[in-house]
């Protein structure tokens, strides 16, 4: 019997909040095509993400993994490796 590697289910989104303590909000956008009118649009859904010491600031872009049950709601851990912090601008 062969083994097979599951992968897990990964999505690339944009930190839009990081108010609580280990979580961030992350917004996973993808295109749909409209049935009749084949128009493409834009739709998009928040997932609560499992940032140990807050380490993503909001405006990154990072790649979520599907982990454990960790609460109520947060499904997911954000991937360190794969993270692009938003550049601020001081003056």
């Amino acid at each position: 019997m062969e083994q097979k590697t599951i992968r897990p289910q990964t999505f690339i989104g944009v930190v839009v909040k990081t108010a609580m303590k280990d979580t961030a909000t992350v917004r996973v956008d993808r295109y749909v095509k409209n049935a009749k009118y084949k128009k493409y649009f834009v739709r998009s859904k928040k997932y609560l993400a499992h940032d140990p010491g807050n380490s993503v600031k909001v405006g990154d872009t990072v790649t979520i993994v599907a982990t454990r049950p960790i609460s109520k709601l947060k499904r997911f851990a954000i991937d360190q490796k794969k993270t692009v912090s938003v550049k601020s601008d001081t003056n």
